[in-house]
């Protein structure tokens, strides 16, 4: 966050607790959670264990929020479900939410800046090649690209390819593999595509309707 958003939530959590809407110690104990236990590396676990148990795979596939929890990864009661999508070579899914900003953050993570952007949202059901595209991800025509909108009860998750060569990986050093990007459906962790820029940290990403490149607005 900049200097300047710092100030407004300080100011809004304050205004907040001075009205008894929350003390102090829930806006400690919301920091921990994000910072501590509703992180990417929780996803990554989940699809490590799907690459490597055919068993939890279907598990997953079936009922990806007691799929979760099986791991000790609980969702809010009002997330009702976890679907989770597979991608394949010829297959390539994307999520969004063209109403607000909702992810499955206890297991992906929070929602990075470029996915809560206004643009990202309008354009990604629209005209999602081109978006992924403009983010550094270019899918050739034969990959066909299927985009999820999140609901209030229904949270997505993308189950990315395993990529070749980490036959003999363990589920952990497979987690480390798998980012918050691959799980919304911003990047492909098997190459040719593995080489992408990453956008989870970056400050910028999204961009305009009238087609300017995504990477040149701030988030």
């Amino acid at each position: 966050m900049t200097v300047e958003m710092d100030k407004k939530v300080d100011a809004l959590s304050q205004l907040a607790m001075n009205q008894g809407l929350f003390d102090a110690d829930a806006l400690d104990e919301y920091r921990h959670r994000v910072n501590e236990e509703w992180l990417p590396t929780n996803g990554g676990r989940l699809c490590a264990k799907a690459w490597t148990d055919p068993h939890f795979k279907q598990f997953l596939m079936t009922d990806g929020k007691a799929a979760a929890a099986s791991l000790g990864f609980a969702m809010p009661e009002h997330h009702a479900s976890l679907v989770v999508k597979e991608n394949t070579e010829t297959v390539h899914n994307l999520i969004c939410c063209t109403l607000c900003s909702c992810t499955a953050y206890t297991i992906i993570g929070m929602p990075p800046g470029w996915y809560k952007n206004l643009e990202y949202r309008a354009r990604a059901v629209r005209e999602a090649r081109t978006v992924l595209s403009e983010l550094g991800l270019a899918l050739p025509e034969a990959v066909s690209l299927k985009v999820w909108d999140t609901t209030t009860d229904t949270r997505y998750m993308v189950l990315p390819m395993r990529p070749p060569g980490t036959d003999d990986w363990t589920e952990e050093q497979l987690a480390r593999l798998v980012s918050k990007d691959s799980m919304i459906g911003a990047a492909r962790l098997e190459p040719p595509y593995a080489a992408t820029a990453r956008l989870e940290t970056s400050h910028t990403a999204t961009a305009s309707l009238a087609g300017a490149p995504l990477t040149s607005a701030r988030l």
